[in-house]
């Protein structure tokens, strides 16, 4: 089984959304997957989605509402094959906290894993509108089908 950690700042919008996209487009193709979610930032440990980001997930057939948010530990690294980082603050804070070049080597920008250019990161909503939220829905949703893809790929 690939365990797969998705991390973002707050763990209520991007990442919650990263967890459960790409949890259904690896069971998708086969693979078994235990994906989780996490924050740097300890804002709302214990909270559900961004309620935007629920409604958003809801939409397009996803139910992330039952997700709640936890900060990252350094145990993580022990518990993960691949550490997933919305951004490059993201992959910095995670970086930070590895102990060893193999806890390091885990850690890759979701969009660099995924294979694409642009957005190079993905983008937060919180402070954005609907439009927003919608917008980093779908860049998520792109990447974890990439992603999903190379898992298989490397791991078949």
């Amino acid at each position: 089984m690939l365990k797969i950690l998705t991390v973002c700042l707050g763990n209520i919008c991007r990442s919650p959304i990263a967890e459960d996209v790409l949890r259904v487009k690896c069971q998708d193709l086969g693979l078994d997957v235990k994906v989780d979610s996490a924050g740097t930032a300890n804002y709302h440990i214990g909270s559900p989605p961004d309620s935007r980001m629920i409604q958003t997930a809801r939409k397009f057939g996803y139910d992330i509402q039952g997700l709640r948010a936890r900060q990252f530990h350094t145990r993580d690294f022990d518990d993960f094959d691949y550490i997933f980082t919305m951004d490059q603050s993201n992959w910095e804070n995670v970086v930070r906290q590895a102990k060893n070049a193999t806890q390091k080597a885990k850690v890759y920008s979701f969009q660099e894993f995924a294979g694409v250019d642009s957005p190079d990161f993905v983008p937060d909503p919180y402070y954005g509108t609907e439009k927003h939220f919608v917008e980093t829905f779908q860049i998520v949703e792109v990447s974890a089908a990439n992603i999903a893809e190379k898992l298989k790929n490397i791991h078949q």
